[in-house]
C-alpha cells in the first residue's frame, strides 16, 4: 500500500513539473470530444478520458509487474 502511494505521489509530482508542456497536448480536440466550459473549469469527456484511462492503466500494470 505504501509503495503504491509513493508511486502515485511521484507521478503527480512529475505531472506538476511537466504541466506547461502537458497543457499543449491536444486533449479536448480529439474526435468524439465534447468540450464543456463553466467558469474556470474545463471538462473533456469521452475520447480524451478514455485515452488517459488507457495510459494510466498501462502504467499501473507495468509498475505492478
Amino acid at each position: 500500500m505504501s509503495r503504491t502511494l509513493i508511486v502515485i505521489g511521484l507521478l503527480l509530482f512529475a505531472a506538476g513539473l511537466l504541466w506547461p508542456w502537458l497543457g499543449r497536448l491536444p486533449l479536448g480536440q480529439l474526435p468524439g470530444d465534447i468540450l464543456i466550459r463553466r467558469g474556470h473549469t474545463t471538462f473533456y469527456p469521452l475520447t480524451s478520458m478514455l485515452l488517459i484511462s488507457a495510459i494510466l492503466t498501462l502504467l499501473l500494470w507495468l509498475f505492478r509487474r
